[in-house]
Parts: structure tokens; sequence; C-alpha cells
């Protein structure tokens, strides 16, 4: 029944289409970066390509970390806006700004001055420590304005721009591909720099994302950010965001700092399990864009209905993005499976890594279902309503009490074969299932979260 709402509700669909299909562009575009390194550095050498790959987990967790703070413009904007509240628009753009330049610098500093520490968390032998640490100080830079140019991005989205902002990180995209392959290989007279030009490449897209966010934003019918708004603190408005900011922050650090575990551990368990662990990772990446587009648009639109005071409505559009998880998931599935034989190509890996590799996508297979309904419903349908301390709960449980022990336990004290590793990272999403399902028939996140103006 709800399979045939989805597919007969034409304003639904449309909405869908024009919100969070642009979303999924932007996603995937950004993704391709870590298509186009993996791709480009396996030419290089399988190390230069792991080791990339362990360092950029860095930036990682300062994107979830950032990530966390920019839902919280799409929870309150989406809602604000629906409402056409552009005052208090104003002033959350001006607070995420704020707190991402904080979560930038610190990020900065870390990878400038202490990069080799850094790496020796994701890899222990010296050869991938010392090109990581290499990759590190060089990108770090890209680090320090990553926050600002997203906080524009966000607030775009929100605003009945999202088209606007998929062109804006599109542009910085096709740029950082084309540097990449400019400043790895030595072309156009530049010299070959290998992993420190993938890092040099990064930095020059992130000043072109930036420029191209501030020149737009001056145009009219955009929200402009007013330095007032950067550092006056509004009590309630602060009070809110980060009410539902901080649920989302914890989870994405819970989830951010849980992935990065997961690939330490693959890391320490030789350059064969690192490598394929890359190529696998960028694979999922890709694919996962459908579920984390998915989510930020079905995100607005459910957010603008119920900020609008249109709760039924929300609550139906809720049950459409829903069936369109499973849906999505099944997609990818089988989009796993076709993609075995591509990617065994794409880097001159060892026998042993290829080996690892193929094992791996069998495991995603599975695994890409309980990716795409855990990200829509919990990241998208729960945090429209503003009900984002879910999310936290179950990466506790799933990730942290489940998934991470079973994973250290099988790569350190009972020693399981590669695949059956790789598996243990897996189970959290899957084994969510049932949990996120059982709360979404609760309904809480039925709910209108504005206030008056304040």
């Amino acid at each position: 029944m709800i399979l045939q709402d989805l597919l007969h509700d034409k304003d639904f669909n449309r909405k869908v289409l024009v919100t969070a299909l642009p979303i999924t562009i932007q996603t995937l575009m950004t993704a391709l970066v870590a298509a186009a390194d993996a791709i480009m550095l396996g030419r290089v050498g399988q190390d230069a390509m792991a080791a990339v790959s362990l360092a950029t987990q860095i930036s990682f967790v300062q994107t979830m970390i950032l990530m966390g703070i920019i839902s919280g413009v799409g929870v309150l904007g989406a809602q604000y806006w629906g409402k056409k509240d552009k005052v208090m628009m104003g002033r959350i753009f001006g607070l995420s700004v704020r707190e991402s330049i904080f979560v930038s610098v610190l990020f900065f500093v870390g990878c400038y001055f202490f990069p080799r520490p850094l790496m020796k968390l994701f890899a222990g032998d010296e050869i991938l420590i010392d090109m990581g640490a290499e990759y590190l100080k060089t990108a770090s830079w890209s680090y320090l304005i990553v926050g600002i140019s997203q906080s524009f991005l966000a607030i775009m989205r929100v605003s009945d721009h999202v088209k606007c902002s998929a062109w804006i990180g599109s542009v910085a995209v096709i740029g950082n591909i084309v540097l990449n392959a400019i400043f790895i290989f030595g072309l156009c007279g530049a010299p070959a720099m290998g992993v420190r030009g993938a890092a040099f490449a990064t930095v020059l897209a992130r000043v072109i994302e930036l420029l191209c966010c501030a020149v737009m934003s001056m145009q009219r019918g955009y929200l402009h950010l007013k330095v007032k708004n950067v550092y006056t603190f509004y009590g309630t408005l602060i009070y809110d965001f980060w009410r539902y900011t901080l649920p989302i922050l914890g989870a994405a650090m819970l989830w951010g700092i849980g992935f990065t575990t997961y690939t330490a551990i693959m890391g320490h368990l030789g350059r064969d399990a690192a490598a394929a662990n890359s190529i696998a990772a960028v694979v999922r990446d890709l694919l996962c864009c459908l579920s984390t587009g998915g989510a930020g648009g079905i995100g607005i639109i459910i957010g603008n209905e119920l900020g609008a005071g249109n709760l039924e409505r929300g609550k139906q559009f809720g049950d459409r993005a829903m069936a369109l998880s499973y849906l999505l998931g099944l997609f990818c599935t089988v989009m796993i499976l076709l993609s075995i034989v591509p990617a065994t190509m794409v880097a001159d890996l060892t026998p042993e890594a290829e080996h690892y590799l193929v094992q791996m996508f069998c495991v995603l297979s599975v695994y890409m279902i309980g990716r795409n309904v855990c990200t829509i419903v919990i990241n998208g349908i729960f945090s429209a309503g503003g009900d984002t301390i879910f999310d936290t709960y179950s990466l506790s449980v799933c990730m942290w009490c489940i998934a991470l022990p079973c994973a250290f336990a099988g790569a350190f004290l009972l020693h399981l074969p590669v695949w059956m590793v790789y598996a243990c990272t897996c189970l959290d999403e899957v084994g969510k299932i049932p949990w996120v399902m059982h709360h979404y028939r609760k309904y809480k996140w039925v709910k209108n979260i504005t206030r008056e103006q304040l």
C-alpha cells in the first residue's frame, strides 16, 4: 500500500527530484574526488593509494563534525524557511559560520603541526605513515576553509537555491579532479608531486569553492551573510540550535570515529587489506551518495511541511520516503555486485588484495540495504521533525557495543580472515533496521519546532 502511494504521489516525487536530486549530485561529485584519488594514486602505487585513503580519515572526522553543525541548519532552517522567517534564517546562517570556523581551525592546527602522530593512529607501516603525513601537512590548509564554504552551501540548500549549491559543489569537484591529474602526474608543465600533489589539488579546489560561494551569496534573492550575525549571541536561538544539533553532532562523532576505527583496524591487517578496503570504501561512498542526498532532500521537504503546520502531510511524505529507502537499498545491492569486476581493474592490486576486494564487495551487497534505510529514515525523516537523539542511541548500541568490539576481537584476538573482520564492521547498519522501523511507527518526529520571532 505504501509502495503504491509512493508510485502515484506525483507531488512528492516531483519535490524529491527537485530537491534531493541536486543534493545527490553534489554529494556524488564530492565522492568522485576520492574515486579520482584512488584511481590516480593507484597508478602511482598501491602504497600511495592506501596512505592517502588512511590519511583522509582525519578529514572524514572533520566532515562528520561539520555535517553535525550543518545538519542543525537543515533541521531549523527547513522549518523556518517553510514558515517564511528570513530574519531567523540569517541568524542561523551566522551561527553556523561561527561554529564551523572554530572546528576548522582545530583540525588545521592538528594536521599541520602533528601529521605523523595522527597517521600512527591509522597505520603501523612506516611507509604509509610517511606518505600520509606528507599528504596531511599540505591538505591541512583546505581543512581551514572548508567549514565556511559548507555553511554557505547548507543555507543555499534550505532556501530554495539547492541547484546553485549543487552547481558550486560540482565546479569545485571537477576542478579538484583536473588539478589532481595535473599535480599528481606533472601535466601541463607542473612538477609530478604524487601524494603531495593530491593534497595541493584539494587545497586549490576548496579555495575555488569558497570564492564561488561568496560571489553567489551576494546576488539578489540569496540570504546574505551579515557579520553581525556571526559574532552576536542570540540566546534562545543558540539553545534551539544546539538542542537539535548536539544529538546530531554526537551521532556524527560516534559514526565518524567508529568508521575511522574500522579503517584503522583494516589498516593494521596489512598493506593488501588496507588497499582493498580503500577501493571498497570509494565504491561504497559513491553509492551511498543516493541515500545521503535523499536524506538531505527529504529532510528539507518534510521539514518545510512541518514548519508550515502541515503535520498530516509531513507524515504522509515520511511514509513515502521510508518506502523509497528500501527501493534505493535494493538498487545499490545490485550495483555493488555489478561493480566487482570493474573495481578490480581500477588499480594495480596484488592478487591477495584483489581477492580481499571481491570478498568485501559481497559483504557490501548486503550492507547497502541497511545503510540506505537507516540513512534516509534517521537523517532525513526523523531529523526533519527535530527527533535527532535516536541516531545517537542507535549508534551507541549497534556500532560501539556490537560492531566495533566484534571487529576488534576478530582482527586482534581471534585472528579471523580479512573478509570476516570486514563483515563485522558492517553489522551496525543492518542490525538497526528493526529498531529504526519500530521507532518510526511511534511518529514522534511529526512536530513543528519553530518559534515566533525571537
